[in-house]
């Protein structure tokens, strides 16, 4: 044997450390990138202020619009120079007209016979934020966790089919009936919505990518089960019988307004999400897993749980919001009952910086302003597509404010920068 001991002056032989095992993560092979995560939390701590100008902003630019467009106006802006007058009273006349029209189809009706007319106005606003408000808390649930949900359509799609089919097909009391349709619309949104998730958290696909195809097939799979007799029985094909009555939302104010319980349900769904996110142990796995993915598996949060569950819990929000129309205001399913609720509610979602309460607040404004769409149309000859104008201008001028608040900050910084490279260098 060798002595190994080392003689004086000679250097100690280095021994390399054993290399620790590997420990096993729940990492998935693709994440949302730094940049998302940093405008998801931009975009959620906006100012209050900031959302409130850009619809006002958005409303006059509306309006504007509507004046630009009126046939009174250009008709008058032809001879503009000999008699002013008449562009600028037919300019104001169309610019008050977007504005009352509004407010009598949204708020109330001014114009109507009785108190009971007028008001009716109101609870059609509220009747037409439901599906909004649902699937906007559908939405919010996933931005809290880093995750973009585009697939809420599909999963509205999906619930609403479950929900028609057991609202249809199913023999049961009243009550029960409606419970167990709302259960089936539920649970077709939360395995519609569990699928991106596990692809996502065990494979790392890309959710936005997976929930836009999943909306595809949802649409495809609607168009060619409306079809068949199991749905329209003797009817006419692509619309399905009408759900007993049994499983249906009883109305609030009798049959001369269209609100039901679904506008409980959906207050219901917003103290739920509250709770989920504030207050419950998951909710906040939920949020460190959406601020800081890396930081949440340091403190043992398994993000792949995290991700599944929410992407769940998100379909389950948008299944139960596809009840609002087939068991509610329709009570039968086509293939335009979903709409563009599912899309709808990203801006919903956006514009109530992703709270429950401001996702509310949201909703109503965009029932609102659906409400007040048909009031528009049909008593000041505006067209529809002017509520949906003013949507999208809302949420250009939201990320337009964001924009330029990134911009002044990213200018700051490269001040500080250079200033202390000059400093540097002067030392």
């Amino acid at each position: 044997m060798s002595d190994t001991t080392p003689q004086p002056g000679q250097l100690e032989p280095q021994v390399e450390p054993a290399p620790e095992p590997a420990q096993k993560s729940d990492r998935p092979t693709s994440q949302t990138p730094p940049w998302a995560n940093r405008v998801l939390h931009r975009v959620f701590s906006m100012n209050t202020a900031v959302i409130f100008g850009a619809i006002v902003a958005s409303l006059l630019i509306g309006a504007l619009i509507v004046v630009i467009f009126d046939k009174d106006v250009q008709r008058t802006a032809s001879y503009l120079f000999a008699r002013p007058s008449d562009f600028f009273a037919e300019a104001s006349a169309a610019f008050q007209s977007f504005f009352t029209s509004l407010f009598r189809g949204a708020i109330y009706d001014y114009n109507a016979a009785t108190v009971s007319a007028g008001i009716k106005s109101l609870f059609e606003s509220l009747t037409r934020s439901v599906p909004l408000i649902i699937a906007g808390l559908a939405i919010a649930v996933a931005f809290r966790a880093g995750l973009f949900n585009i697939g809420v359509q599909g999963q509205f799609i999906m619930g609403a089919l479950t929900g028609t089919v057991a609202g249809i097909h199913f023999n049961l009391p009243a009550g029960l009936h409606l419970l167990v349709a709302i259960i089936c619309a539920i649970v077709g949104g939360a395995l519609w919505g569990g699928v991106p998730g596990f692809l996502k958290a065990k494979l790392g696909a890309n959710e936005v990518i997976v929930t836009i195809m999943m909306n595809s097939i949802a649409l495809l799979f609607l168009a060619w089960t409306l079809q068949s007799e199991f749905m329209h029985g003797d009817g006419v094909s692509g619309k399905s019988m009408y759900v007993a009555d049994t499983a249906t939302y009883p109305k609030l104010l009798g049959s001369s307004f269209r609100l039901d319980i679904s506008i409980i349900i959906a207050i219901l769904a917003a103290i739920f999400v509250w709770w989920l996110l504030e207050r419950s142990t998951f909710g906040f796995e939920l949020r460190a897993a959406g601020a800081n993915p890396e930081a949440a598996r340091t403190a043992g949060i398994s993000v792949t749980r995290v991700i599944f569950l929410t992407m769940v819990i998100s379909g389950a929000l948008a299944g139960l919001a596809g009840t609002a129309p087939v068991l509610g205001t329709e009570r039968f399913l086509t293939g335009g009952s979903a709409g563009s609720y599912g899309f709808d509610a990203i801006t919903v979602a956006l514009l109530g910086k992703s709270t429950p309460l401001g996702t509310v607040l949201a909703g109503i404004l965009f029932g609102a302003l659906a409400a007040g769409a048909s009031t528009m149309q049909a008593s000041a000859s505006i067209p529809v597509d002017i509520v949906q104008i003013t949507q999208a201008i809302i949420v250009l001028l939201i990320a337009a404010s964001e924009a330029v608040r990134y911009y002044r900050y990213r200018r700051k910084i490269a001040a500080k920068t250079s200033a202390a490279t000059v400093k540097g260098e002067a030392k």
